[in-house]
């Protein structure tokens, strides 16, 4: 059973892995998350955000939908956005999550 604790790692790890990518990154909470702003100077320019559930962690992308994903890891059906649910810290690597924050990134 993944805790709260678990979780907070994962999103903790996630935002480390996202500055790492993008030093200048800048993390807003928003819509009871944290959104990833690129800019801090456009703050609604935001490409995605971190979400922690109770039995998950949600890293969702804005425009998902137009991300290369060849091994079929992003989930959702909207018209843009798309997530990726990670139980554990190793799905961290295991769904090239670093992949997907350089395209949203770039």
């Amino acid at each position: 059973m993944t805790t709260m604790d678990d979780l907070s790692r994962i999103a903790d790890e996630v935002k480390a892995l996202a500055k790492e990518i993008e030093p200048g990154l800048a993390f807003e909470p928003k819509y009871g998350g944290e959104v990833m702003v690129p800019d801090p100077e456009a703050p609604k320019a935001f490409v995605g955000g971190v979400f922690v559930y109770k039995d998950h962690v949600s890293v969702e992308f804005s425009q998902g939908a137009e991300l290369e994903d060849p091994k079929g890891h992003l989930e959702g059906k909207g018209k843009a956005r798309r997530h990726l649910k990670l139980h554990a810290t190793d799905d961290i690597e295991g769904k090239d999550l670093a992949s997907f924050l350089r395209q949203v990134l770039r």
